[in-house]
């Protein structure tokens, strides 16, 4: 056997060596890249529960995920539910929740106390029954910043670790991001954030769902990941995202679409919106699911369209009381042949 056939026998060797060594079931030293066989990754999974979901197929356990929206689209509302649904173990569907239920401790960084009992009573009497696993805190504004501290983020977020450890709950929700860090629209902001979270989830195996504002958007257009603020650093680091729309059909109805998923498909992309209404039928406001839609249909017209059809919207209004295309017409000193252009195209644009 000549030198060099011996040293690629013994190449060979040292190669078959070290992969049995990293397909081995223990591995006694590690360094930062924890190295294994793929199939041991498999059957270390195989162990785990399989997650489950919190809020339907937009939130499932041991994710951090975020819940975006512009101002006043009713975010917090839609995240108390989702607090109120986990701590009771059920939701309504397509919102169900498949975790038993557990303590929950919502972050909220919005509502004064007042405020809150308005959302979840009668006129301030007869309030909402939460279950006693719904855990809400606020901020003490009176507290002042104790030796070894030097920013209140940093207080803010070594309180909150100390909640989980103390209520056992594996469920946080924050209401909303920017209590946590002042810059998350910027980079620099975000990134610490999206470590510190993730740092927290993988500690106490928490599931986490915060809340985050848009910029100004267009509304004519579809939400997309970049319509968050801070986008690329908070989505990069996030395991789902959810985001609501508003309609342009109606004041009181919102659309859920997903933006991001790793646990589950896309099922309610754009084509496939949830659309609700908020509404409050006693002492609870929250989201009550209508249908699916296709979210084109629920985003505002542009200018253009609306200038070309000035009198659409009384051309349908009339037509839904059975005027006839010539009466129409007459009312509103355009031709039946327009009105009857107007309608069908309005019908073709609703298909």
């Amino acid at each position: 056997m000549t030198k060099t056939n011996s040293m690629h026998i013994h190449a060979d060797d040292l190669q078959r060596d070290t992969m049995l060594q990293f397909n081995q079931p223990q591995q006694t030293t590690d360094s930062v890249l924890m190295v294994r066989g793929a199939n041991y990754w498999l059957q270390q999974a195989s162990k785990a529960a399989v997650p489950k979901m919190l809020f339907g197929k937009f939130w499932h356990e041991g994710e951090v995920c975020i819940l975006f929206a512009d101002s006043n689209l009713g975010k917090s509302i839609l995240a108390v539910q989702i607090a109120d649904a986990i701590s009771k173990g059920h939701g309504k569907y397509p919102f169900d929740v498949e975790a038993p239920a557990q303590p929950v401790i919502y972050c909220d960084f919005e509502l004064t106390d007042k405020q809150f009992e308005a959302r979840y009573s009668v006129d301030y009497a007869n309030h909402y029954d939460f279950n006693t696993n719904f855990l809400r805190g606020r901020i003490n504004s009176d507290i002042e910043l104790p030796n070894g501290f030097d920013h209140f983020d940093d207080y803010l977020n070594h309180d909150l670790e100390r909640t989980v450890v103390e209520t056992g709950a594996r469920i946080l929700i924050i209401d909303n991001i920017t209590y946590l860090r002042n810059e998350t629209e910027q980079a620099k902001g975000a990134l610490p954030l999206m470590k510190h979270l993730k740092s927290l989830k993988n500690k106490y195996d928490l599931s986490i769902l915060v809340l985050a504002h848009t910029p100004k958007r267009d509304l004519t257009q579809p939400i997309t990941r970049n319509d968050l603020g801070g986008s690329k650093m908070l989505m990069n680091f996030c395991d789902s995202a959810f985001t609501i729309g508003e309609s342009s059909e109606d004041t009181g109805l919102r659309y859920l679409k997903q933006i991001k998923q790793r646990n589950t498909e896309q099922l309610y992309g754009d084509s496939n919106v949830c659309l609700c209404l908020i509404d409050k039928p006693h002492n609870f406001l929250q989201y009550q699911f209508i249908a699916f839609s296709q979210e084109w249909k629920q985003l505002a017209r542009k200018r253009s369209d609306k200038a070309q059809n000035p009198h659409l919207a009384k051309v349908l209004e009339l037509k839904a009381l059975n005027w006839s295309l010539r009466e129409i017409g007459d009312e509103l000193g355009i031709s039946f042949q327009k009105v009857d252009r107007m309608i069908r195209a309005a019908a073709n644009k609703a298909d």
